[in-house]
Parts: C-alpha cells; structure tokens; sequence
C-alpha cells in the first residue's frame, strides 16, 4: 500500500516510524511518503495561506501549493496509468468535520485500497477549489473522527493510518487479535487479565483459570456484551439479529431488566 501525506508540519508524522507501524514500513508493506507542503509554494516565505474573501476570521489555505503537491503525488502514484478507470484513481482523504464518520469498518473498507493520500489543512481550511479540481484525478473522501474540531488534521491521519495500517496482512504481530478486538465483531472487547492471579487483593476472574475454554468463550462473550450493553448502548441496534444466541437474548433481556428497575428505582426516590 502507498501512503502519502501533504502537511506543513511533516515532523508531526514521526511517530508513524514507531512500533509494528515502523516495522511494516521497513519490511516495505507500507510505503508512506510524508511531503512539506511548503516545499511547493514559489515564494521566498514560502506563504501556504492568505486571508478569505468576503472577509471572517482566520486564514485559508492557498490553492496553488496544494494543486502543485498533489500534481507530484500523481506523477510520482506507482499504480496510475493513462488509462487507469474511475476506481483506480488514488483515493484523497480530507480530514474534516463535515465528512462521513471514521470507523473501524471504514477501516478494513479503506485497508484494501492501493494508494491513499491524505490532505490535513490547518487553519480554516483549504480553498474550496482545490477539492473541486481533484476530483478529476482523484477519489475525494472527506473524513471525520468524530463530532469535534482539532487544530489541524494530522491527528485525525494518524489515527486513520495507524487503524488502516494494522489491517494489512502480515502488519500486526498476532493476526489473531484482529478478530478478538473492540469493534470488529460488532461488539467491544472483553476485559484482559495476566500474571499474576491476585494483585492488591483483586483476583482474576475463576473462570479464566480453569482450563474450560467453553465456559471460558461463554464468559468472554458475556462480558462483551455487558460492556457494550453499558458502554456504547448504541451499538447494539446494529448488530445483526441473526447473530444473538438463546444465551446471548437471555442475558440481554436480564441487563434490560436491571436498567428498567434502576430507572423505575431513581424515579421513584426523585419523585418522593
């Protein structure tokens, strides 16, 4: 997989040369080219924004730099030919409040891609036009990591590159951990425990010392659900009906219970 990212603060990217992430990079299943937007202005101050018409606060970011950074990364795309179709575009992702929401399903989704460039503006942002212009070229995605506003986007690539980068075959230490994790099952994660089996008088739960793996995957599909019954309530409309178990509806139908007695309980003591 090709990565590139256009920034004014490429230092910022650092930490993507680190742990497993770095590791990949060096065994060449990811290339990541990180490119300093300011290398592409044609001034002596090396300007990469102006103030915006019609007036406001802050500054926006100017088109040409972007358009000539994007130009190279095109010119420079190991997998875009002439002839290439709509589908084989690289795929340019804007980190914005205004775009579909960034998951973990996104990430297998985007896991699969051959070449993904990402444009964190800073700022208020980058001219409209240069989004306009790349869609000729492009696959334009705005993204967002969730309802807030940061300085700028690199926070949001690395986080995106770092959920993206893992998925690839052969970038996570234990490939078995993907299938057992937060989110990609639908559910969150069970609670983990380790050596040893009692610290500060909190012990481990019996279940998992006993050597049962049915009731130990019994115990760890419970606790999933309890967790997301508590955390992310949410969730659970869309998981797939198909996919509850009698043991799983059972436990559902107790959690519902619990929480109706508790509000009933709460209503109670706030109406006396």
């Amino acid at each position: 997989m090709r990565l590139d990212v256009i920034t004014i603060f490429p230092e910022y990217l650092a930490p993507l040369e680190l742990s497993l992430l770095g590791k990949a990079r060096t065994e060449g299943l990811v290339d990541l080219q990180v490119h300093n937007l300011r290398d592409f202005t044609s001034d002596r101050h090396k300007t990469v924004d102006d103030t915006p018409y019609g007036g406001g606060a802050g500054m926006v970011m100017k088109p040409e730099p972007w358009g000539s950074a994007l130009d190279q990364v095109l010119e420079d795309s190991p997998f875009l030919t002439s002839s290439a179709g709509e589908n084989e575009k690289p795929l340019l992702i804007i980190p914005s409040p205004a775009g579909r929401v960034f998951n973990q399903a996104m990430a297998y989704e985007l896991s699969t891609e051959q070449h993904i460039v990402f444009a964190p503006a800073r700022y208020e942002g980058i001219d409209e036009r240069v989004y306009e212009w790349a869609e000729d070229s492009f696959r334009v995605m705005p993204v967002s990591l969730g309802d807030y506003v940061l300085y700028g986007g690199e926070v949001a690539v690395m986080a995106m590159i770092e959920a993206i980068c893992r998925l690839i075959p052969g970038a996570m230490g234990n490939p078995e951990s993907l299938s057992e994790e937060s989110h990609t099952g639908g559910l969150l994660e069970y609670p983990v425990y380790t050596k040893p089996a009692v610290w500060r008088d909190r012990a481990v739960p019996g279940v998992l010392l006993s050597g049962n793996h049915g009731a130990i995957a019994r115990w760890r599909r419970d606790e999933q659900i309890k967790r997301t019954f508590e955390r992310r309530f949410d969730m659970l409309s869309d998981y797939p009906e198909e996919h509850w178990d009698k043991k799983d509806r059972a436990l559902l139908n107790q959690l519902r219970a619990q929480r109706n007695r508790l509000k009933k309980d709460k209503a109670q003591r706030d109406g006396s």
